[in-house]
């Protein structure tokens, strides 16, 4: 690099002081990056918690921290033998560059049917401001190696500290997105998590992230502040009716041409909203303006949703969409004025890192430990049916119908 400039230090609320090197203090001067000042973290979740208008800025540069602290921790630890130094320093860029690509309002059009956001975070690497300063980190191939650490795909040693059941995103965010909510849920014991970590070779595998089973307490209170996270805030149901409405809102105006998916992607939630609000005959979005959300018509537990029949409302939303207006015809409301909301992330308490036992070898985590996971992410379910108008609605009859939709959805 050619900046005099070495290390600055920023002062941040959750981690106190955090050190910024050259290149990293060059990508966050970008154009791309200082975007992120102007995405939300939550989405919506600041109609219920007031404090929640953090940005993904302060979660990236939080994920950078804690990337150079878990590099430093195994590099005292055991040297990282094999590990090449380049892939450190990769590993430290891809943390803070992971959500470089997001979309407005958080995950809320991923779920409306346009690209992830890991996809569009090669578009974003190859701004010039960003692919300058990877190429003068003089690593052979960085935009395309940091893009793979970003997307899971890496062969990395180091990938599980990017994207894996303990990243170091998912111990973020947990802990910025309690303390801006000013809820108790997001309670992680960051130092015994990373001190718990180490690099491990399973039989037959390639050498990968695991943790010492001495850190196996600390990953079990990290599945709980993730479900509870889940089920007190970001799927508590005022946010997912503002996250459907606003679904909603941009799916219509895409449908009629208003705006393009090109342009959502390099949009700010603000300037999103103020388009959305200046198109004709767009309700949804003035009622988001003014928190005039559409109210419980049905609210079940997973539990009462027949096995696998509503798995589809996530992943097939032109499906659901129309599902929604025949239902709303029923009620004589107007299109739009009833959505369904059932969402899903199979994923979100995921435990597939390998533990180092005691007496040295290594294996999957406790099958006790999975077994939890999978029923607390049934727990933080809600199939939902929202409303712009009271009604009253017949859970037989829509989970009738969103069965037999599911029926008729081909393989």
């Amino acid at each position: 690099m050619t900046s005099p400039i070495e290390q600055i230090v920023i002062r941040d609320p959750l981690w106190s002081n955090i050190r910024i090197d050259a290149e990293a203090l060059a990508i966050i001067d970008s154009e791309p990056f200082q975007r992120l000042r102007y995405v939300r973290q939550l989405g919506h979740a600041f109609l219920v918690y007031p404090g929640a208008t953090h940005s993904r800025f302060e979660h990236a540069i939080g994920a950078y921290h804690l990337a150079r602290r878990a590099t430093t921790q195994l590099t005292e630890q055991s040297g990282l033998p094999g590990v090449p130094a380049e892939e450190v320093r990769l590993v430290h860029l891809a943390a803070l560059l992971h959500d470089i690509g997001h979309y407005p309002f958080s995950h809320a059009l991923e779920e409306a049917g346009l690209p992830s956001h890991e996809v569009l975070a090669l578009v974003r690497l190859r701004h010039p401001g960003i692919a300058g300063v990877l190429a003068e980190t003089g690593i052979p191939n960085p935009t395309a190696r940091v893009v793979q650490l970003i997307r899971g795909e890496s062969r990395s040693p180091l990938q599980g500290l990017i994207s894996g059941s303990m990243d170091l995103d998912k111990i973020e965010y947990l802990r910025r997105d309690a303390r801006m909510c000013g809820v108790p849920y997001g309670t992680v014991d960051v130092d015994r998590l990373l001190d718990s970590l180490a690099l491990v070779s399973p039989p037959g595998r390639r050498p990968t992230i695991g943790v010492h089973e001495r850190g196996i307490s600390a990953l079990e209170s990290l599945l709980f502040a993730k479900y509870q996270m889940y089920r007190n805030v970001y799927w508590h149901h005022a946010v997912r009716s503002a996250t459907a409405m606003f679904k909603r809102a941009v799916r219509t105006a895409i449908r009629r041409q208003q705006v393009s998916a090109e342009w959502i992607a390099e949009a700010t939630d603000e300037t999103l909203m103020e388009r959305l609000r200046s198109l004709p005959d767009t309700p949804i979005a003035h009622r988001l303006r003014r928190r005039t959300l559409y109210k419980r018509a049905l609210d079940l537990p997973s539990s009462e949703v027949p096995d696998e029949s509503g798995e589809w409302i996530a992943q097939k939303p032109d499906i659901a969409e129309r599902l929604e207006d025949r239902l709303a015809a029923d009620l004589k409301l107007e299109p739009g004025e009833l959505l369904i909301d059932y969402p899903a992330k199979p994923t979100m308490l995921d435990v597939d890192l390998p533990v180092v036992f005691r007496d040295g070898q290594t294996g999957p985590p406790q099958l006790d430990l999975m077994r939890i996971a999978e029923a607390l992410h049934a727990s933080a379910r809600r199939f939902r049916v929202f409303v712009a108008e009271a009604r009253s609605v017949a859970a037989a009859t829509i989970l009738e119908l969103v069965e037999k939709t599911a029926d008729e959805i081909p393989d």
